[in-house]
């Protein structure tokens, strides 16, 4: 294999691995630009990933829908999203609870109801059967027969497309549209906003929706694309890492888009040095770590001084001092 060889599939697997993060990541910039800390973005990627799979299974072969079935999958990773950032939401603005409990137990909720659900669902195994009908690796006409660069970038998940477009998009929202301005102004001054008649209660809520939807279609591009199945370790600490993406990212849709595909970098150069043999030099425990030291040292705040909304993790109550 040709250094160029190398270079084509760790930039192609980069894409890859960073595709969940991207979601995840940007649904974290919505809920922690409004104000609300969103610890629990592991728990809601579980939940996309556990109904993406399960749904994709049931329409794809007993239904016969086929290609279709994954695209079902992924609209009911993103109602499922949805309702377990539901008690989130509720917890953290309606009850203003502490909102990284809140978000800890949303992840200790949604792998437990995974596990228990595919347990009953078949019959007693915590795992699915295999996906039959996944997404497919889409090759863009012309661009994908370039030399090198054709499969490293222009061969991917239609899921993968989708997520740097939406980075763009989210950015657009954020710094383009009322509704981003109304957003990133509950995040910096809520009492701010609500003076000039923003309904601080429903912009969070909104945010905190967004980020469950976003979060789960996360899960769901793993499933449907790099495991092709859901066990209870399908989603295992890529929530923490879209969190740090988010902190790394400054809590910018292109900072976390750029965060992101360096995390799946971290996690594509492990999975290839194993097939090219580093581990004959290095432990292969320690390749396999390196992502999760990555998000430690971005978390930990050890890469670049990052300033939160600074509205974020405080609830907010109308009328207060």
């Amino acid at each position: 294999m040709t250094v160029l060889d190398i270079l084509t599939t760790l930039i192609h697997n980069t894409i890859v691995y960073s595709t969940p993060l991207i979601f995840a990541a940007l649904g974290g910039a919505f809920s922690e630009r409004s104000g609300v800390v969103n610890i629990g973005l592991e728990g809601l990627m579980i939940s996309g990933g556990f109904a993406a799979a399960v749904t994709t299974i049931f329409f794809g072969e007993t239904m016969g829908l086929g290609p279709i079935a994954p695209w079902i999958g992924l609209l009911f990773a993103i109602v499922f999203g949805i309702i377990f950032a539901l008690p989130h939401a509720v917890a953290s603005i309606s009850f203003r609870a502490d909102q990284v409990v809140s978000g800890v137990a949303i992840n200790f909720l949604a792998i437990g109801f995974a596990v228990f659900m595919l347990k009953k669902l078949f019959d007693g195994a915590a795992q699915t059967t295999t996906i039959q009908n996944p997404f497919k690796k889409f090759a863009i006409p012309f661009l994908s027969d370039i030399p090198y660069l054709g499969k490293a970038i222009f061969i991917a998940y239609p899921t993968s497309y989708l997520a740097i477009i939406l980075a763009v998009v989210v950015y657009y929202v954020f710094f383009k549209t009322p509704f981003g301005l109304r957003l990133r102004a509950v995040g910096e001054h809520p009492k701010a906003a609500d003076t000039v008649g923003v309904n601080v209660v429903q912009m969070r809520y909104i945010a905190v929706l967004l980020s469950g939807a976003l979060a789960a279609a996360g899960g769901a591009a793993i499933s449907l694309g790099i495991t092709n199945n859901f066990t209870h370790s399908t989603i295992s600490g890529q929530g923490f890492m879209a969190l740090a993406a988010l902190i790394f990212g400054k809590w910018h849709p292109i900072g976390a888009l750029g965060a992101a595909l360096f995390f799946g970098m971290a996690q594509a150069l492990a999975a290839v040095g194993q097939v090219l043999g580093l581990t004959k030099y290095v432990p292969a425990d320690f390749l396999t770590m390196l992502p999760y030291i990555l998000t430690i040292l971005a978390l930990a705040g050890l890469v670049g001084k990052a300033n939160a909304p600074s509205a974020l993790g405080k609830p907010y109550e109308k009328g207060q001092r």
